[in-house]
């Protein structure tokens, strides 16, 4: 298996469990915001590096 999916399979656990144990809206506020605080907190030359490898897994 390799380290996205062991990645996407954590994460979808995590998700599951958060969704079982908190209300609806305060699960999709970590789910969301987790992600969104780590890239805002990226500086701009590995924003820039984070967007190039994403266009290139998608093929542009």
């Amino acid at each position: 298996m390799s380290k996205g999916a062991k990645a996407a399979t954590g994460a979808v656990a995590v998700a599951v469990i958060l969704l079982w144990l908190l209300p609806l809206w305060a699960a999709a506020l970590i789910i969301v915001g987790v992600p969104v605080v780590g890239f805002l907190l990226l500086d701009p030359e590995q924003r820039r590096r984070l967007r190039g490898s994403f266009h290139k897994e998608i093929g542009r």
